[in-house]
């Protein structure tokens, strides 16, 4: 087979997926002492908080923890500040709530490739048995602090800074070349 030919092949069957889009971000950083009273809270919500390097998928919303007493939850755009302005009153006294909604992007990542592309500049071991679906992890690739979550085998979430988001999304496309490459358009969580 030729260079040309197993391009093409490559082009017809995608290692990795690349979308991105608009989501609602907040973080909820318990006071000290205040953790069981923030899950309480959350729970009462349908929100159930992970433990630490864990996800948790709950209706359309994601939570993610990647640093003790804090959490990462994601939902479907909105009206900016409405995810905040709902958890705040709930949260008085028991956690900060900060929006993230414009500081921070999400990339989508699907396919068979996307672990083997990743690992090449992530300094996590990705491979199936050591970060599996559920794990989340914060981490520097491409020199752009990364929030990674696992969906499942084939599928990662990574979130980082929307200042540094073109880099990264460019790094990506860029380094899925070999595998194949399909970029989506905007999708939310």
């Amino acid at each position: 087979m030729s260079a040309p030919e197993a391009a093409r092949g490559a082009a017809a069957q995608p290692g990795v997926r690349l979308t991105s889009g608009a989501t609602d971000l907040i973080e909820l950083a318990a006071f000290r002492g205040r953790e069981a009273d923030l899950a309480r809270i959350a729970a009462a919500r349908g929100v159930p908080l992970p433990q630490l390097g864990r996800s948790a998928r709950s209706g359309e919303q994601l939570a993610l923890c990647v640093r003790p007493a804090r959490w990462l939850l994601l939902a479907p755009p909105g009206i900016a500040g409405a995810q905040a302005s709902l958890w705040q009153p709930l949260c008085a006294g028991v956690a900060a709530v900060i929006d993230l909604g414009g500081a921070v992007s999400a990339v989508r990542l699907a396919g068979p490739a996307v672990r083997e592309m990743l690992s090449r500049a992530c300094r996590l071991d990705l491979r199936p048995h050591a970060f599996p679906p559920g794990s989340a992890a914060a981490t520097i690739m491409v020199q752009v602090p990364v929030t990674l979550a696992a969906h499942d085998e084939t599928g990662m979430l990574l979130l980082t800074p929307a200042t540094t988001a073109r880099h990264l999304r460019e790094w990506l496309v860029e380094a899925s070349r070999p595998f194949g490459v399909e970029c989506g358009g905007d999708r939310s969580t």
